[in-house]
């Protein structure tokens, strides 16, 4: 489905590029962990999807929560230096926007 997709393989490699904004460690930061805000963001976003989404049916559903499991493990794996460290505000708004284009992934896909 998605994470099977050019854009999202696409994303994936800007991720691996912007991985200099990972390296940062001075900043303002959060209170939260980089896989605390990568999984509330997919969790949420999943949540979205299926709101906006009314009609997929139960066994599509269960694809769309398979594949947002892989979408945080994949972003564990590029991540994985900085994972349980407190994220800048840069490194939050990235992981949001970043996450917020997978979103739009599904959402094409769902239409």
């Amino acid at each position: 489905m998605v994470v099977n997709s050019e854009g999202y393989q696409a994303l994936i490699e800007y991720l691996v590029e912007s991985l200099g904004l990972f390296e940062q460690k001075d900043g303002p930061t959060c209170d939260d962990t980089i896989e605390d805000l990568v999984s509330d963001r997919v969790a949420t976003s999943l949540m979205a999807i299926c709101e906006q989404n009314p009609h997929i049916d139960a066994e599509l559903r269960f694809v769309i929560m398979q594949e947002a499991d892989a979408v945080v493990a994949d972003l564990q794996e590029v991540l994985s230096a900085v994972w349980q460290r407190p994220a800048t505000t840069a490194q939050r708004d990235f992981l949001i926007e970043f996450v917020d284009l997978i979103k739009n992934l599904f959402d094409s896909l769902l239409r």
